[in-house]
């Protein structure tokens, strides 16, 4: 007889385990809240972002992650784009780190170039060209469009894999083999808890003990006046202090030492700036980082001047116009992992903060952790 799996959320790590669960044989029903997703995993650039995962494990569970969006895109004919990314550096700090990166990643074998200031302006002609010393190009990463990229994965669960989707459905409770929704018992083998940032809700013991937070992102999308394309997702200086894989540059602490000095506000806020391009040629442009428990559910405006005044600096962006902001929450370890896994009652697992490398890792990790388990 076929084992059955329930998993709690459908946001893009419940997807992930789901799809893992499906294809070890499981019968899977996943359960949401809300009629849709509507939470981090759709609030965020749609950026698969190997380049920003340190070498090794994270790695190589970024590139699976990465090709199994490729098979979903296949799949369901949802556009998706490999479009790289692009670091620029406008001051020696910067291209003396991209250059230890560079040296950094050639060594590890990633596919990684650096370029000149004048191979970028034929390139990539929306960067701009004034002070620019050059750039470092990686090939590994992809952009779906993360409003509907979700919807698409259930689509595709649900005919690939003969997944069940109970929308609208509450969880109140979880055990050893049963979720309650409503006034319904439902039964499974197998329990995986995908909450996101709910996860105090139904294992509030475990999340009082958990070395995890929550961080609020500002985000927008923004228009060209002209049909014109970027080219690749552009990233500017701030960012380099932002991944994991940049912290073994050994000149990155006089770059971070002249952004504090120079531009305190951006630390403060954790603003870090990056653009990406969807299939209609709308820009999504982000982000900051607010870290707590409870936010301020409205956005500062004064964060989306700092976020736009610097896109100005990398980017010929002054014509683009701000058309949708919007902000998203979501859970993020403080101990230097990179997620969270617990089977705090038998055979009903936890799997959570992830961070902001939901899009880039959740189908690699959640294979992982459920072959492990089953």
């Amino acid at each position: 007889m076929k084992k059955s799996a329930i998993v709690v959320g459908a946001g893009i790590v419940g997807l992930a385990t789901a799809k893992a669960l499906s294809n070890n044989g499981f019968s899977v029903t996943v359960i949401d809240k809300t009629q849709r997703a509507v939470g981090a995993s759709i609030r965020n650039f749609g950026m698969v972002w190997p380049v920003g995962q340190p070498a090794g494990e994270l790695y190589r569970l970024a590139k699976k992650s990465a090709q199994v969006w490729k098979d979903i895109c296949d799949g369901t004919g949802m556009w998706f784009n490999q479009s790289g990314s692009l670091h620029v550096a406008y001051s020696k700090e910067e291209w003396v780190v991209l250059n230890e990166l560079f040296a950094q990643f050639e060594a590890e074998g990633r596919p990684i170039s650096l370029l000149t200031a004048s191979q970028i302006a034929i390139k990539y002609p929306l960067v701009k060209q004034n002070n620019l010393m050059g750039g470092l190009f990686s090939s590994d990463e992809l952009i779906v469009d993360p409003r509907i990229a979700v919807e698409h994965v259930s689509d595709y669960l649900t005919t690939f894999g003969g997944v069940q989707f109970l929308w609208n459905q509450t969880v109140s409770e979880v055990g050893s083999g049963y979720i309650k929704t409503g006034n319904k018992v439902l039964k499974a083998d197998k329990i995986f808890v995908c909450s996101g940032p709910d996860i105090e809700t139904l294992f509030p013991e475990v999340f009082i003990s958990l070395p995890i937070v929550k961080c609020k992102l500002q985000m927008m999308r923004m228009q060209l006046p002209s049909n014109r394309v970027i080219g690749t997702s552009v990233c500017g200086g701030l960012s380099l202090l932002h991944y994991t894989s940049f912290k073994t540059a050994p000149s990155l602490h006089l770059l971070h030492d002249k952004i504090l000095t120079e531009m305190p506000a951006y630390i403060k806020h954790g603003i870090h700036v990056m653009v990406s391009q969807h299939e209609l040629g709308e820009l999504t442009v982000g982000d900051s980082h607010e870290y707590g428990y409870t936010f301020d559910p409205f956005d500062q405006h004064y964060i989306n001047e700092l976020i736009v005044n610097y896109l100005n600096s990398f980017m010929n962006a002054s014509s683009w116009m701000v058309n949708t902001t919007w902000n998203g929450v979501y859970p993020k370890m403080t101990d230097g992992s990179s997620w969270f896994f617990n089977e705090p009652v038998n055979d009903v697992y936890l799997l959570n903060g992830l961070g902001g490398a939901g899009m880039t890792l959740s189908f690699g990790v959640a294979e992982k952790m459920v072959n492990e388990v089953i």
